[in-house]
């Protein structure tokens, strides 16, 4: 059963997967990059999880709510959390960031999830109707948007306290 998952699943998945693990290794690194480009990773890892609610739950009702308050709660926590990852850059318009295994560890959190939701659902497609399926998919992805968002947001106050010469576009 496993070879057949692996051989019906389609060539453009295997493609977001390789995306997935170039953007991480590189975020093990640390690297001078533009404050625009804070937002990518974030912004991807929000598209594939909304889109995988939509597509699977509908983006209503309990399977939503479930996304909405883990995705809060853990932007909060993580937020306030802070980090010592944004630096001054000797590059125009660039901030330091400090590389860090995590980014890597939670986008292929987000990659299975969504990966193994969509196998659950091609082999028992009830499951579309399954309030507590919805709600524990939809919360894991929550949480993985949260900490996405929060450590965004926590970036974006740790450039906001750079110097105006260091951060400006």
């Amino acid at each position: 059963m496993l070879i057949q998952i692996l051989t019906h699943t389609p060539l453009y998945v295997w493609a977001i997967l390789a995306f997935l693990v170039y953007r991480g290794m590189a975020a093990m690194r640390d690297r001078d990059m533009e404050v625009r480009k804070l937002v990518m990773i974030p912004a991807v890892m929000l598209v594939l999880s909304l889109q995988d609610i939509s597509a699977k739950f509908g983006l209503g009702g309990w399977a939503l709510a479930a996304w909405a308050v883990a995705a809060a709660g853990v932007a909060l926590a993580a937020g306030l959390a802070g980090s010592e990852r944004i630096a001054a850059s000797a590059v125009p318009g660039h901030v330091r960031v400090c590389g860090s295994r995590l980014p890597l560890v939670m986008m292929m959190a987000v990659f299975f999830t969504k990966y193994a939701a969509s196998v659950a659902v091609s082999v028992a497609p009830q499951l579309r109707q399954d309030t507590l399926f919805a709600c524990i998919v939809c919360g894991l992805f929550g949480v993985f948007n949260g900490w996405f968002i929060g450590r965004l947001v926590g970036d974006m106050a740790s450039v906001r306290m750079l110097p105006a010469s260091a951060a400006a576009a």
